[in-house]
C-alpha cells in the first residue's frame, strides 16, 4: 500500500535525518541536493537508522519505500505529498528555494522548514503560496527522536494543519503545535539559554566541557528526558504539589545564581578554549562512533521508557498498536502461525555481538503471549479469572543473529486440550533457522492457582488450531533434552 511521497531538499545532516524517518516508515523518499557526495552522506545516515530504529518498535514496520536523487529540484518535488527543505539558515536562500519549488509541486503538498530560527512568517515572504509553508523543526537524529516543533501562521489553512500533523504523526512523530510565533520556536530556546550558562562556566574557569556535559547526562538531563521540566519540578514540591515548589524555590530566581542575558564575546581565545576542550574529551572518536553510540544509547532509554509506558515511551507504544497485525487467527492453519516478527533492537545484544540468550526466550515468550491472544485468551479473558502458567521451556539455539535483523518467529500447536498446551516455536531470519523453543503450559484459573480446563472461549479455538496442526510433520527437535554428543 502506497503511504505517500516525501521530497527532501538539502540532504545534510538533517535532511538525510528525515530521508531515514521518511523511508523506513514505507515512504517513498525523493532527494535534490548539490554536493556530490550526498548519496554517500545520505546513505550512512540510513544505514545507522536501519540498525537502530526498527528497534524501537515490537513490531514489523511498514516495507521500506524506494529512495532515489534527483538533479534538479522540479524533478525531486513532482508529485510529492510532503516537501522538507532543510538548506542552509540563510532566508534569501530559503525564499529562492520555495520559489522554485511552488513552481513544480502540487499546490496540496506542505512544504515544511526544518529551520531552527527563522519565523515562518519570514519564510512565507514573496511565496507565490504562503499558505502552503510553514516550520517543522525536528530534532538531531531526526529518525530516533520524536519531536517536531510544528510552527504556521494565519496563512495556513487549519486543513493543511491537520494534514501536516496528521502525516507526521503517522511516521511516528510527535507535532508540537506552537501556537504563536516567536524567534527560535521553544525547545532551541532553552538550549540557548543553557549555552550561554555553559560558556561564561568555561570562560570564568568553574568547568570544562567535558565536566558540564557530565552535569547534564548524569543528572537532569535524565529526569527531563521522561518527565520534562514543571512534572520533574511538581514531583519535589512533595505532596503539596507545584505550589509549594514555588513558594519554596521561586525566589531564587531573584538571586544572581547565572548569566543567562550576559553573553560572552565569542573571542578566538574562548572558541580556542571550547575547541580543544571538547577534542580532549572525544577527539579519539570519530564522527560515526559517536553517531552509533549515542544511537546505542537513545535506544536503550527509550526502549526503558517504553517498558513504563512514560514519556516519549508511551508514544512508541501508540506507534506500535497503529503498526500491529489484528489479533485474529489466520483463515490458513495449515502452517504454522506466524507469531513475531520485529528487529532485534540493539539492547539484545551481547558481549560476544549477537542476541543475547535470554533475549531468546523473550522473543519466544512474546510468541507464545501471541498464541495465547489469537486463540481468546487475551486481557478480557485473563481479567475473568483464567490464564496459562508456563511449566516447562526447552530452547536449542542454532544460528547467531545480530541487531537490526528481522526476525520472526512461527508457532505450531503439538497439543491443546484440556488443561495442556504444548507449543513448539521455530525462529528465522529469512530462510535461516536460528533457534527452537517448546514449551508446555497450564491452564489456570488465577484465584485457585490451580490448573483447570478452559472454557469455551479458549477451548473452541484452540482445538481449531490443534486439529489443523495436527496434520503438520512433527517438527525436528521437539521432545529433545539437554544431552552431550
Amino acid at each position: 500500500m502506497r503511504r505517500g511521497t516525501a521530497a527532501i531538499v538539502g540532504g545534510g545532516v538533517i535532511g538525510g535525518g528525515w530521508a531515514a524517518r521518511f523511508l523506513l516508515m514505507g515512504w517513498d523518499v525523493r532527494v535534490f541536493d548539490p554536493d556530490p557526495e550526498a548519496e554517500r552522506k545520505i546513505g550512512e545516515v540510513i544505514a545507522n537508522a536501519r540498525r537502530s530504529l526498527p528497534g524501537l518498535s515490537d513490531v514489523a514496520l511498514p516495507a521500506e519505500g524506494q529512495l532515489s536523487f534527483h538533479d534538479t529540484m522540479s524533478d525531486a518535488v513532482a508529485g510529492a505529498d510532503w516537501i522538507q527543505e532543510s538548506v542552509p539558515e540563510r532566508l534569501e536562500l530559503k525564499r529562492k528555494v520555495y520559489q522554485t519549488l511552488q513552481e513544480h509541486c502540487d499546490p496540496a503538498a506542505v512544504i515544511a522548514s526544518s529551520t531552527s530560527g527563522f519565523k515562518p512568517s519570514e519564510l512565507q515572504g514573496c511565496a507565490t503560496r504562503p499558505g502552503q509553508i510553514m516550520v517543522a523543526h525536528p530534532f538531531n537524529p531526526v529518525y530516533l527522536l520524536p519531536l517536531v516543533e510544528l510552527v504556521p501562521t494565519g496563512e495556513n489553512d487549519p486543513a493543511i494543519i491537520d494534514k501536516a500533523k496528521g502525516i507526521l504523526t503517522a511516521v511516528g512523530m510527535y507535532p508540537l503545535h506552537v501556537r504563536a510565533e516567536i524567534d527560535a520556536h521553544i525547545a532551541d530556546r532553552f538550549l540557548e539559554a543553557v549555552w550561554r550558562e555553559a560558556l561564561w562556566l568555561i570562560k570564568d574557569g568553574i568547568a570544562t566541557t567535558e565536566e558540564i556535559d557530565n552535569a547534564i547526562r548524569y543528572g537532569f538531563g535524565l529526569r527531563w528526558a521522561q518527565m520534562g521540566l514543571f512534572e520533574t519540578y511538581r514531583i519535589a514540591g512533595g505532596e503539596a504539589g507545584m505550589r509549594h515548589f514555588i513558594e519554596q524555590f521561586g525566589p531564587c530566581l531573584e538571586w544572581p545564581w547565572t548569566k543567562l542575558m550576559d553573553v560572552p564575546e565569542l573571542t578566538d581565545e574562548l572558541i580556542d578554549q571550547v575547541a580543544d576542550q571538547s577534542d580532549a574529551q572525544s577527539g579519539q572518536f570519530s564522527i560515526r562512533d559517536l553517531e552509533r553510540a549515542r544511537d546505542n544509547n537513545l535506544v536503550t532509554i527509550l526502549r526503558g521508557l517504553k517498558a513504563q509506558d512514560w514519556g516519549a515511551g508511551a508514544l512508541l507504544n501508540v506507534q506500535d498498536k497503529r503498526m500491529a497485525a489484528p489479533a485474529m487467527l489466520p483463515d490458513d492453519l495449515s502452517k504454522p502461525i506466524v507469531t513475531v516478527e520485529r528487529a532485534v533492537p540493539l539492547d539484545w545484544t551481547d558481549y560476544n555481538g549477537h542476541m543475547n540468550e535470554a533475549k531468546y526466550l523473550q522473543a519466544f515468550g512474546d510468541a507464545t503471549d501471541r498464541l495465547m491472544w489469537l486463540v481468546g485468551c487475551d486481557a478480557d479473558y485473563i481479567a475473568s479469572g483464567f490464564s496459562y502458567f508456563t511449566a516447562e521451556t526447552h530452547i536449542r539455539h542454532l544460528d547467531e543473529v545480530h541487531a537490526g535483523a528481522v526476525i520472526r518467529v512461527e508457532t505450531q500447536v503439538l497439543r491443546g486440550e484440556g488443561k495442556k498446551l504444548h507449543l513448539f516455536h521455530r525462529m528465522f531470519e529469512g530462510d535461516r533457522e536460528l533457534a527452537t523453543g517448546e514449551h508446555f503450559l497450564l491452564h489456570v484459573s488465577l484465584d485457585t492457582r490451580k490448573a483447570c480446563d478452559p472454557d469455551e472461549r479458549v477451548s473452541v479455538p484452540l482445538a481449531k488450531v490443534a486439529t489443523a496442526h495436527a496434520a503438520l510433520p512433527r517438527p525436528d527437535g521437539a521432545g529433545a533434552a539437554v544431552g552431550i554428543r
